[in-house]
């Protein structure tokens, strides 16, 4: 009996190191592949690594900005944590695009926050029962509105961004206002908010243009350029093909026809 509960042990015991063995071997060879991709990825283009290390600059650069200068995070106080939402989500990989979200970001915030402090003041006028249902119906009217504008063909390209951010801040302004009994607060915490969203678009452009920028017309140019290349090609595969049935030759020059292809679907 006790021979038989040995060698139950031992067999027990090499299932679970054979099964353990092969979660290693499994975890090591996604770690592998995982590594290989990243490498591929860098290498076939170098300059999505320069824009990690620029967002990890930009990053550092706001957070050290306001958390290790004591006035301005006494004078800001929570809202500094808009510079580092702004860089999040503003940064991109080109100039341009960056460009165009820090933009769409700081002219939605300043229309937002005006209406918003308008739309409070107005609210204020029939009194305390009055001013919730105004405020909300003011918030219903105009987030109805922009996300319907949303749908328009010419907004949607340019300025969905500035859309959604332009809900987002007119919302959170009103709603802040409804706990604000005096105006004056609620300006202040319009100027922190505009304050802290247009310093994290400077950072975020002078990052993104002034250290190793990329632009979008560069790419677009050697993009074009190989497009060009492809169309010559198949061109030039095409006029072999008609001269290959003129000829009445039954063999055909597949590398054409592939060239040909690839050139019209690209």
């Amino acid at each position: 009996m006790e021979v038989d509960q040995a060698s139950t042990d031992e067999v027990g015991l090499c299932r679970w190191w054979s099964g353990l063995s092969l979660a290693l071997n499994e975890f090591k060879a996604k770690v592998g592949g995982l590594a290989k991709k990243v490498k591929k990825i860098g290498e076939d283009d170098p300059r999505r690594v320069v824009h990690s290390f620029k967002v990890g600059l930009a990053l550092s650069l706001v957070s050290l900005y306001y958390y290790y200068i004591s006035p301005l995070f006494n004078s800001f106080g929570t809202s500094a944590i808009w510079a580092v939402l702004t860089v999040v989500v503003v940064m991109e990989y080109t100039a341009g695009g960056t460009l165009s979200k820090g933009l769409n970001r700081t002219f939605a915030t300043l229309l937002a926050g005006a209406l918003g402090v308008g739309a409070h003041q107005a609210a204020v006028l029939p009194g305390e029962k009055g001013e919730p249902f105004l405020l909300g119906l003011f918030v219903f009217l105009l987030a109805a509105a922009a996300t319907f504008s949303r749908f328009i063909p010419e907004i949607k390209a340019r300025h969905d961004y500035g859309v959604t951010i332009f809900i987002l801040t007119f919302s959170l302004v009103v709603v802040s206002s409804d706990r604000t009994v005096d105006a004056y607060e609620l300006l202040q915490l319009a100027y922190q908010r505009i304050t802290t969203i247009a310093i994290g678009v400077a950072i975020c452009l002078l990052t993104s243009t002034f250290i190793f920028p990329v632009w979008a017309g560069e790419d677009l140019h050697k993009q074009v350029a190989a497009n060009l290349e492809k169309l010559a090609n198949s061109l030039e595969g095409k006029f072999k093909v008609q001269h290959l049935k003129q000829s009445g030759l039954s063999s055909w020059d597949r590398g054409c026809i592939f060239r040909t292809k690839e050139g019209f679907t690209s």
